[in-house]
């Protein structure tokens, strides 16, 4: 459904009223579409598979709010969640059940987890694990790969490397160096070179930070035994692994990447899907380093919203419909007809292409693969995927809005959906051929 020149009229405006009052108009970066072109759509609503823009349009939704709405928009288990809670209050700064309930429901479902801390957001919860690591551990110095995204940061946000050394320089102004001199930088599936960093300089490092599964450069899978390998070399030299699973908690597999792969962190962080929506984060791990963290122990962390009763409430209920019937077994096989039909199109119109599906996320680069690291991503032809994510959204599919994001699968998305984005995909392939 098209909207009327009006409805046109209020998207036009609100665009120009937000770059006048928010930075860059949006409210985080990637939302400008300032990579693949164009300038964004604003929401008026969210409807199961889809979104509804303030002009009438009607989107299949693959971003879900990044992650979090497995379950889709408006899921009536987390609206009546989130409704019964409405008429009890929105914040007290003081325990709750749900609080709770939500830490028991992650200890019993994620294997690495045996003590859990809520907090706000992602970026909160890697920050907190990065001191409960290097204050276990009394060591300074972490190692993360290039194109895992776990959060912004300062100690995060490096974007290059200096040979084997890999000296962390700042990618962002405000970011000194000296807050990153400590931050190793290598590449993902790159297991040699982790070994030969950790042989020489091991016990110097507090811990290895990586996403099990990366999100943050498109989809990128692990290759066999690259996480088995991050898991000996920290035993070896004293360090911890930690897993981000912000992105990959409850998206790949019920018990998250680490059940999926078998391999157990020290560390976890999550975040996106445990608040069913709502803003939450959380970092949790062996009992033993848990208890380092204040009040039990030293190492000081506190949020004044943190266990918020809207976020625990929606994440109860999203979490425990999840364990109730476990979709990501169809979602899984629904995700790899998704992904091949759309590799036919590109394949048929002569575009190079390659895809991968894990769980509930999927993604495919304009690129013939494999696909292994950041520095494959970045090979992929971005202009490329910039025209067919306008072409798409023209037809009423919304990706990700940008070539290093995976994409989303909700149990709302279905057989319809399906036959609308192979649809949208065949035109759109025509046109960027």
């Amino acid at each position: 459904m098209r909207g009327t020149s009006a409805d046109r009229d209020i998207g036009r405006s609100l665009w120009e009223r937000a770059q006048a009052v928010i930075p860059g108009g949006v409210n985080s970066p990637v939302r400008s579409f300032r990579s693949v072109g164009g300038t964004p759509f604003f929401v008026e609503r969210g409807e199961g598979a889809y979104l509804v823009d303030t002009e009438g349009h009607r989107y299949v939704d693959f971003v879900l709010s990044w992650g979090p709405l497995v379950l889709g928009h408006s899921h009536p288990a987390v609206i009546d969640a989130l409704e019964a809670q409405l008429s009890r209050g929105t914040s007290y700064g003081a325990p709750t059940t749900a609080e709770v309930e939500l830490a028991e429901r992650l200890v019993r479902l994620v294997a690495g987890v045996e003590m859990v801390r809520l907090v706000n957001s992602g970026t909160e919860a890697t920050m907190s694990a990065l001191r409960v690591a290097r204050a276990f551990t009394g060591r300074s110095r972490f190692l993360k790969f290039a194109g895992c995204y776990h959060g912004h940061a300062d100690s995060f946000l490096v974007s290059a490397g200096s040979g084997v050394a890999t000296l962390g320089l700042p990618n962002s102004p405000g970011v000194p160096h000296e807050v990153v001199r400590d931050t190793a930088l290598l590449s993902f599936n790159d297991l040699d070179a982790s070994r030969d960093l950790f042989a020489r300089q091991g016990d110097e490092f507090a811990a290895i930070f990586v996403e099990p599964v990366m999100g943050n450069a498109g989809l990128i899978l692990p290759e066999p035994g690259f996480l088995d390998g991050l898991r000996e070399i920290t035993e070896r030299h004293g360090a911890l692994l930690v897993f981000d699973e912000v992105m990959t908690g409850f998206r790949v597999d019920l018990g998250g990447a680490q059940g999926r792969y078998g391999v157990i962190p020290d560390l976890t962080v999550m975040g996106k899907v445990i608040g069913g929506g709502l803003p939450v984060g959380a970092f949790g791990g062996r009992k033993e380093i848990m208890e380092c963290v204040a009040p039990a122990g030293p190492v000081y962390q506190a949020g004044t919203l943190s266990g918020n009763p809207l976020a625990t409430a929606a994440g109860n209920a999203q979490l425990a419909w999840l364990e109730e019937y476990d979709p990501f077994e169809r979602l899984e096989k629904y995700g790899s007809r998704l992904v091949n039909g759309l590799l036919d199109v590109l394949s048929a119109s002569g575009i190079p292409a390659c895809g991968r599906v894990v769980g509930s996320m999927w993604g495919i680069f304009f690129h013939p693969g494999p696909v292994q690291s950041l520095e494959d991503a970045e090979n992929s032809d971005t202009s490329r995927f910039g025209l067919f994510h306008r072409e798409m959204l023209k037809r009423g599919v919304f990706l990700a809005p940008s070539a290093f994001e995976a994409s989303f699968l909700s149990i709302r998305h279905g057989e319809r959906e399906l036959e609308l984005t192979l649809k949208a995909a065949r035109e759109a392939a025509k046109i960027i051929q």
